[in-house]
């Protein structure tokens, strides 16, 4: 997947999901900074970086926080992909033979 194509889903969920808070995002570099946590656990600072390469997109999640509970990297590209697979078109249906 292209980084252009995998940003949209990168914007939805930082902006979506209700698990973070954006401090910037910078649609022309692909980049962005949020705080994920709560007043009892800690704001921990996070980024997410989209670097294009010649076989696809570079996707670097750099976490404040991984422990036995929560995985902040993990649970991030989960949401990512939850909302590629939302977005994906789905497969045209067969169409019945012509008599």
């Amino acid at each position: 997947m292209t980084c252009p194509a995998l940003w949209p889903a990168v914007k939805d969920v930082l902006k979506l999901s209700g698990k973070y808070n954006i401090i910037g995002i910078d649609s022309t570099e692909m980049t962005a900074s949020f705080t994920v946590g709560s007043v009892w656990s800690g704001k921990m600072l996070n980024s997410v970086v989209l670097n294009p390469k010649d076989t696809g997109c570079e996707f670097i999640v750099n976490t404040a926080y991984r422990g036995i509970e929560h995985n902040d990297a993990a649970d991030f590209k989960k949401r990512i992909d939850e909302t590629l697979a939302k977005s994906s078109p789905a497969p045209a249906a067969a169409q019945p033979a012509a008599k």
